[in-house]
């Protein structure tokens, strides 16, 4: 297939994992921030191909499993209400919060629709004026601009109807947090495309130069992600750090300015809660006032339920690349994808879902 095979053509992965051989004097440790990427490594065997080079950690790539369990019990409270018909990606119904699950919910008699685009809410508004539909609104800076659409559209058609449930994240915030986390032993960055050809490759370059460490903008097939390991790798043994382009067919240095324009007429940074980090300032984004009669939480008065432990899930450590998803103890046994214990273990993106799906269970 045009534009799919030749960055998973055999022979060039081959090459590339030689090149990266051939410019290591050592063994280097990259973490990836991206989920897709994270499965993308697992599905092709990178990590296995590199073992003697490079380590790949995987980072807090996945919107879904850093989604805090205060937003989860949130949104089931929402459901506990008649007149609320809450809107949802389908990855969210199983992730597990202190008050169960969605699909839990749905199964009690709450109004859960799946959808496929935050504009499918506008037209679930504008069909049921009767109802209150809320939108679910998790992911990182490529989902923030149809969340940002779908409030301008609601506001020209003047729908009093819709709300959102907020709770989109940024990369960049959450990469400074690992950098400074003592236990860390990241030496150089993959970033994610998608995240880029919103914002840009240039957002990355206050890091690269605050701590020393090369950031590499890659895409998601075999090709795509060594020729980023290779960069980085090359600027590892030669003493730079800084932002380099490796997905430029897809992400530009200033990004979309359409999309960051939408974003931040609507939106606004505010410290965002992390699950397995803890709260990271400027980290998610928020309503901005202008817009604060869509934010779901005031209108419904939701009270924020107070979260316990994660129990003998590790999703944290993991999340961190600190631990791998094999050293839970639970990994395969108590936690599945039938019985997660930890979001990691249900979404699409996830680090412990790739290693059981990939790999195999316990």
């Amino acid at each position: 297939m045009r534009h799919l095979d030749e960055y998973r053509d055999p022979a060039l992965i081959l090459q590339q994992a030689e090149a990266i051989r051939a410019a290591c004097t050592r063994r280097w440790t990259l973490m990836e921030v991206c989920g897709g990427q994270t499965h993308a490594i697992l599905r092709h065997g990178l990590d296995d191909l590199l073992a003697d080079t490079v380590e790949l950690l995987h980072g807090p790539g996945c919107p879904v499993c850093v989604t805090p369990t205060e937003t989860l019990d949130q949104a089931v409270l929402l459901t506990r209400r008649r007149e609320v018909m809450l809107c949802t990606f389908g990855d969210m119904l199983r992730v597990p919060g202190a008050l169960g699950d969605l699909n839990a919910a749905r199964a009690a008699g709450g109004d859960v629709r799946v959808i496929y685009s935050p504009l499918d809410a506008v037209a679930l508004a504008r069909e049921h004026p009767q109802r209150e539909v809320v939108l679910l609104a998790v992911g990182f800076e490529t989902t923030a601009p149809a969340a940002a659409i779908t409030v301008l559209q609601a506001e020209a058609l003047g729908l009093s109807n819709l709300s959102l449930l907020v709770s989109h994240s940024l990369v960049p915030p959450a990469m400074e947090a690992l950098l400074t986390d003592p236990a860390h032993r990241i030496q150089g960055f993959l970033a994610a495309g998608h995240v880029c050809t919103v914002e840009g490759a240039a957002a990355y370059q206050a890091i690269a130069e605050h701590f020393r460490v090369p950031i590499v903008v890659t895409g998601f097939e075999p090709v795509d992600l060594l020729a980023g390991i290779r960069a980085c790798v090359e600027q590892l043994e030669r003493d730079e750090a800084r932002v380099e382009n490796r997905y430029d067919r897809a992400a530009r240095d200033d990004g979309n300015a359409a999309a960051r324009d939408a974003v931040s007429r609507v939106f606004e940074p505010v410290e965002r809660e992390w699950r397995g980090m803890g709260r990271l300032p400027a980290s998610g984004l928020g309503l901005r006032p202008a817009y604060a009669g869509f934010d779901a939480v005031a209108r419904f008065g939701i009270a924020s339920p107070a979260t316990g432990a994660d129990g003998p899930c590790i999703a944290g450590e993991v999340l961190r690349g600190l631990r791998r998803p094999t050293d839970c103890p639970a990994f395969g046994r108590e936690c599945t994808p039938n019985t997660p214990l930890g979001a990691p273990m249900v979404s699409s993106e996830g680090a412990c879902a790739a290693y059981l799906h990939y790999r195999g269970g316990a």
